[in-house]
Order: structure tokens, then sequence, then C-alpha cells
């Protein structure tokens, strides 16, 4: 049977934001592995719930200060998210996203986005120095990372969503 797997991200310091389900894969010394599939759905608080266009995996790694998604197709290859490191509760996973993200375009280029977000919610939301550190911080290394393609930018978040496609194609 199939482990559903709950992931919620909060604005600070805990307003629901996003909220979808996925089946776990596994774990790894990256951490652990969440898939989705095409169709499923994400809804971003109380708004009416997306569709996700294209099958996905996604990397919550162990006390780290992002996290990050694969997309089989669609306008991102990719996409990290700057979070206070995620929380754990059976199977369900919390996160406060702290608005800055990395873009991964299928061309391979990468973008950093909602700094004007960081900035306003700096203000707006009170955040702590620490966290603001932190994702400054997580921001600057992760961008050398993924332009460096070190794992698990490099070969593992593609074979982890290589196997995932295939195994819900049935090959």
């Amino acid at each position: 049977m199939d482990t559903r797997v709950t992931i919620q991200f909060y604005k600070y310091p805990e307003t629901p934001h996003w909220r979808f389900e996925g089946t776990l894969i596994g774990r790894d010394q990256w951490g652990t592995w969440v898939g989705g599939r095409a169709g499923g759905s994400a809804r971003r608080g109380e708004e009416p719930p997306t569709t996700f266009g294209n099958d996905w995996v996604k990397l919550i790694p162990d006390d780290a200060w992002w996290t990050a998604i694969w997309n089989n197709g669609g306008k991102y290859a990719g996409y990290v998210d700057i979070i206070a490191p995620a929380r754990w509760d059976g199977t369900t996973v919390r996160m406060i996203d702290l608005d800055l993200d990395i873009a991964m375009y299928p061309d391979g280029t990468t973008a950093v986005l909602d700094e004007d977000e960081f900035a306003v919610h700096q203000e707006e939301l009170g955040y702590p120095p620490q966290l603001v550190d932190g994702a400054r911080t997580a921001t600057a290394r992760m961008v050398t990372w993924i332009e460096a393609g070190r794992e698990p930018f490099g070969t593992v978040a593609a074979d982890q969503l290589a196997g995932w496609v295939a195994a819900g194609s049935g090959t």
C-alpha cells in the first residue's frame, strides 16, 4: 500500500499557504522523496484547487532551509522553495515558506524569484533576523549548487523523476 504524504506550506508565522499530497517514494542521503501525478491537485489557502499538469517529485531534506520539486514538463524543470527547516508529524510535513524561490528552467537557466516579496514580508510579518539570514544563506548556496550541477541537482533528481514517471506508466 502506498504511503500518502501531506505537504503543508505556511507563510510566517503559520498562515496556511499551499497544501497538496503525494506518495512517499523513499529516503536517501538527500532526504525524503515524495512523488505526485499529473491530475493531482494543490490548494493555496482558501482558493479553489489547482491541478498539476505533470508528474513531479519533491525532495524534503533533513534540517535544511530549502525544499525542491522537479517536474516532468511544464514551465519549470524544477523549483526550489526557501523555507525554515521542515517539521514532520507522522506523514505530514510542515514548512514555513520564506518567499525566496529559485526557478530552474528547461533550458538550464535559473532565476531567483520573489525578492521583493521577501523584503516586504520582513517588515510586514516581522521575520526574525535568524530567518532572514537563513533564507539569504540558503538562496545563495542553492544557486551555486544548481548551477554547478551539485547533487542532488545533477543526476540524482533526474533519476528520481525518471523512475517515478516510469512507475506511473507501468513500465
